[in-house]
């Protein structure tokens, strides 16, 4: 309120005034105890955050640390002093380059509602070797939380493959967040704040998008090594080679490597990408001069491709012992292997060679995606997400097109082999036809024997997983549901409910009337219970002897006690006559257990719950359900 006052005198005072009439009014600030603004930096305002990320760019104030040995109360002197910079344009991300520097960074965030509020701080880079979040209070000292790339990754307050920091904002509160973050490689800061249910949808796209990327490069890794068996031709090991080394290169850098392989030594942290980029080359060179038939098309210039071969499997073993001290450098030869790369796709084009045409696509939607990713590395492009996705998605585009130059490669090889089997033909027609006629028919049986084959599998899996008498699922299969259903009920916090069903007196049915009497007795009930419980995920099975049960997940005992009354009076309705019951018609007792399963429990404790439920069913007099 007293700046926007300032502002609105302004206009209306005298230039030489300015100066005086700012310098009283912070001082009057400071003598009543406010805080001191960054000047350009407004508190952002949380309550507004909802549904899209909110780019924190231009709302942060940006120290720079050049010897990396600021302390935080050093920098709240210089947030005091005015000495964080501001203003900076609205963008995806704050790049500075390859740096040594550290760099801090002031955010305020403001509650004004009378409800708190949580939201999602993301740094939205996984190579950052060092990332703190402080909050300072208000009696002193701070609330911090020290993560990065070269730290465990049971560091991050959030388990995911950027750095999230969930805040918890008080009720009409103003709090201030100090952001020390610090790289030995590209030195990008993606900063947004989200509400939580939007992260949490923005995460499971984002992994799905990942999944995506990375199954397609595992199909393409298991056709090509499939397609090397066949054909023992090195070309399709050297492709799989590239596209491992790039997938895990890409992995690496997008945080993925740490958050599933767990790399706990911040040198391997740190240098996992480089590794994966300097093989994925060799790897796509070696790849390159077999396709294009280098060794013969490109003799003198052969020996420099193997050079290079060499050079990139070899050089990255020197950063075990520089760290990061040639990353820049390093950036730049891999970019001038990319240009290599494509000055030989393009020689090869002019040569007419039909693999050219393939190989040049797919390598220039790569290149273009290298280079996108080595200037945003060194600062010469804006982060956003074209530019934070182009390898991915150049690597992407890149797989298709070289899929379809080796489905191409091995099509003219098929080619090859028809031309040389077409001569034979000529004097071999009779023979080859019979032995074609042959090969059908015996492919024919074969296909028609497995098919049957695979009938009868299902029949037998069908038939394990069924009670023989009763047609519905047997104890084996009730056991493994209830296993499954217990896990994804703990996964979801859902509830899970069991009724178990026991027939009244069945013991003096059988002695009565016989087994045969009550095998159709208990059939009787396996179709009542089947007709009964009919939602998409319950489970009707017989338990043991004449013990029958259902399975209810995501359901309350309320909504299950009443499927259970539905038993009883289509039992009621059925009247089997029992002449040994009081009622003289078959009749069940029902126990119903229901709960939400604890992480540290398992399925037995709902089978023990809805046992004692049934005694107690039972126990009172049978024909009646009963809820633990």
């Amino acid at each position: 309120m007293q700046l926007s006052r300032l502002r609105s005198l302004l206009p209306s005072l005298r230039h030489d005034l300015i100066i005086p009439v700012l310098l009283s009014l912070l001082a009057l600030l400071m003598a009543t105890g406010a805080r001191a603004q960054v000047p350009g930096v407004e508190a952002v305002d949380a309550r507004s955050v909802q549904g899209e990320a909110l780019s924190l760019t231009p709302h942060l104030g940006v120290l720079e640390d050049p010897q990396a040995r600021l302390t935080l109360d050093e920098v709240l002197q210089a947030a005091s002093a005015g000495r964080f910079q501001a203003g900076h344009p609205p963008a995806e991300g704050i790049g500075f380059g390859i740096t040594p520097s550290a760099y801090w960074f002031r955010l305020v965030l403001r509650n004004p509602g009378d409800e708190p509020l949580q939201r999602m701080l993301e740094v939205g880079y996984a190579r950052l070797s060092q990332v703190s979040l402080h909050r300072p209070l208000p009696g002193g000292g701070a609330e911090s939380v020290h993560t990065g790339a070269t730290a465990p990754f049971e560091s991050r307050p959030y388990a995911h493959r950027f750095f999230v920091f969930p805040l918890q904002l008080p009720a009409r509160s103003e709090q201030t967040y100090f952001l020390r973050v610090q790289s030995t490689t590209a030195f990008i800061v993606p900063a947004r704040l989200w509400e939580p249910a939007a992260f949490h949808a923005h995460e499971r796209n984002d992994y799905m998008a990942q999944a995506w990327y990375f199954g397609m490069a595992t199909a393409m890794v298991l056709f090509n090594l499939l397609l090397f068996v066949q054909l023992r031709d090195r070309i399709y090991i050297h492709y799989v080679a590239f596209a491992l080394c790039m997938a895990f290169a890409l992995a690496a850098q997008n945080g993925l490597v740490k958050e599933f392989l767990r790399l706990q030594s911040p040198l391997w942290s740190d240098l996992a990408s480089t590794f994966g980029y300097s093989f994925a080359i060799a790897a796509g060179l070696q790849f390159m001069r077999h396709m294009l038939d280098t060794p013969r098309t490109l003799a003198r210039g052969d020996r420099g491709l193997w050079g290079l071969v060499l050079f990139f499997l070899l050089s990255p073993f020197i950063f075990l012992f520089t760290g990061q001290t040639f990353i820049q450098t390093a950036a730049i030869v891999y970019l001038g292997a990319v240009v290599i790369g494509v000055a030989v796709g393009l020689q090869a084009a002019l040569r007419r060679q039909r693999s050219a045409y393939f190989f040049l696509g797919a390598f220039l939607l790569l290149a273009l995606g290298a280079m996108t990713n080595a200037l945003r590395a060194i600062g010469l492009v804006p982060t956003n997400m074209l530019t934070a996705n182009a390898m991915q998605a150049g690597s992407a585009l890149e797989m298709v097109l070289l899929a379809f130059a080796l489905a191409d490669r091995f099509n003219e090889m098929r080619r090859e082999k028809l031309s040389m089997q077409k001569k034979l033909l000529e004097t071999q027609t009779t023979l080859i036809d019979n032995l074609q006629q042959s090969e059908q028919a015996l492919e024919q049986r074969v296909e028609t024997r497995t098919h049957e084959l695979q009938v009868l599998n299902q029949k037998l899996a069908a038939l394990s997983m069924t009670d023989g008498l009763t047609g519905i699922a047997n104890r084996r299969h009730f056991d493994q549901i209830l296993a499954t259903e217990w896990q994804r009920a703990q996964r979801n916090g859902q509830p899970l409910t069991l009724a178990m069903i026991d027939v009244d007196r069945f013991k003096a049915y059988n002695d009565h009337l016989g087994h045969l009497a009550g095998d159709e007795c208990l059939r009787h009930i396996a179709r009542v219970l089947a007709a009964s419980v009919r939602r998409p995920g319950d489970l009707v099975a017989r338990y043991g002897g004449e013990e029958f049960a259902f399975l209810a997940p995501a359901t309350d005992s309320a909504g299950v006690v009443e499927i259970a009354r539905k038993i009883q009076q289509a039992l009621h309705s059925l009247a089997l006559a029992h002449p040994d019951s009081p009622s003289r018609r078959v009749t069940v007792s029902i126990g119903v257990a229901a709960l939400v399963p604890a992480p540290d429990e398992g399925p037995d404790v709902l089978l023990r719950r809805a046992d004692a439920a049934l005694y107690r069913a039972k126990s009172d007099g049978r024909d009646r359900i009963v809820l633990e």
